[in-house]
């Protein structure tokens, strides 16, 4: 997507404000979505919309990061154990606890804001040293007890949710599921096939998921800004059980928006392939996506991934040290509608045999086109 130099262009929506993404290198593709699966799109809001963060403040704290969770966990109870203690100075101060030590005070030996903020914490956090005790002498002070047990009750549920809610976040189990580096283009049984590997880093194995594939393209508009258009991919047995590493197979055939691309058109083509996976962690039986996305620099046609799973005698081993790793294969170098019009064998064909026939029938006139290509399989 070229992008003329001037202000950020803006993104046409529905029923939003203004999208605007940015760039840090104005000669750099801008990415739709990034390899880690996070988007660089900034909403731009007029100065005061905060209404959509402050009626779900719940879920706006469980989305910001541990710093500043930790900041509102410790302000949150040392401006509470301040306000209790100003509370209680002042109604020590009205009673005259403070000036006159011969008082019958509302709280024992809280002559002083130090002694009502020791006994505003002690009493919020139910620590009660027994040294300072509240007194029948001032039903003020007793309702503000009364208020400040309650508060710090709804605060902890509040404070403990967010906490726990954090350190459960899908977002964590997403990242110990990753998807390879690359995509490649090759020969599966006789159709050019565009594929990308999924696996699961961690002991505890996925049971079942659900792959997906997005084309994503950008069409700029003469006023400056940009629509996106999406096209979703047909893939093979899109149900996946994630037990050991898995490649998934978008097959170039008709009705597939990669099929009239061959190798030079798909690099100077301007799209982004958006894939994920949806699964259910088995621990925590909670929902998670797992996300990346190539560009056409990342697909490599003509290359297959190395085989990573061994056989052994009680198991099988899974090398992940191979995940990434392609090699080349020899394959055509044009796109899938061209290959299918020199001579490729019928959509779905298992069969190489009539693949070497149709080849040798057609002699020089499929130069790109070879029998030892026609019977590649490469994975």
């Amino acid at each position: 997507m070229s992008v003329e130099r001037g202000e950020p262009p803006s993104i046409d929506t529905y029923n939003t404000t203004v999208h605007a993404i940015g760039w840090k290198d104005e000669d750099r593709q801008l990415r739709f979505m990034q390899k880690d699966g996070t988007f660089p799109v900034v909403f731009q809001k007029a100065p005061g919309h905060w209404s959509p963060f402050l009626m779900d403040i719940f879920t706006t704290l469980v989305e910001i990061r541990w710093r500043g969770m930790f900041l509102i966990f410790f302000l949150s109870y040392i401006l509470s154990w301040l306000f209790f203690g100003l509370c209680f100075w002042l109604i020590a101060l009205v009673h005259g606890d403070v000036s006159d030590v011969d008082n019958k005070p509302c709280v024992d030996n809280v002559r002083g804001f130090t002694g009502a903020f020791l006994f505003s914490m002690e009493t919020q956090a139910t620590i009660g040293y027994g040294f300072r005790g509240m007194t029948e002498n001032c039903i003020v002070a007793i309702i503000v007890v009364t208020v400040q047990d309650v508060f710090s009750c709804l605060l902890d549920t509040i404070i403990i949710g967010i906490v726990v809610a954090k350190m459960a976040c899908a977002r964590k189990r997403a990242q110990t599921v990753g998807f390879s580096k690359c995509a490649v283009v090759n020969l599966r049984d006789g159709n050019l096939c565009l594929s990308w590997r999924l696996g699961d880093f961690r002991g505890n194995h996925i049971l079942e998921g659900v792959a997906r594939a997005m084309l994503v393209r950008y069409v700029k508009q003469p006023q400056g800004t940009i629509v996106m258009s999406y096209q979703d991919l047909y893939i093979r047995n899109k149900d996946i059980v994630l037990a050991t590493p898995a490649t998934i197979i978008h097959q170039l055939e008709p009705g597939s928006p990669l099929y009239s691309l061959g190798p030079d058109d798909m690099l100077g083509d301007n799209f982004e392939l958006v894939v994920s996976f949806t699964y259910t962690g088995d621990s925590t039986g909670m929902l998670h996506q797992t996300r990346t996305s190539y560009t056409p620099a990342d697909i490599h046609w003509g290359q297959r991934f190395q085989e990573m799973l061994k056989l052994g005698r009680r198991h099988y081993t899974v090398d992940y040290a191979l995940f990434n790793v392609t090699t080349g294969v020899p394959g055509p170098q044009l796109s899938a509608e061209e290959f299918h019009r020199r001579g490729c064998p019928a959509e779905g064909s298992q069969s190489h045999g009539p693949v070497s026939k149709r080849v040798r029938h057609t002699g020089s006139g499929n130069p790109d086109i070879t029998e030892e290509v026609m019977q590649q399989t490469a994975f």
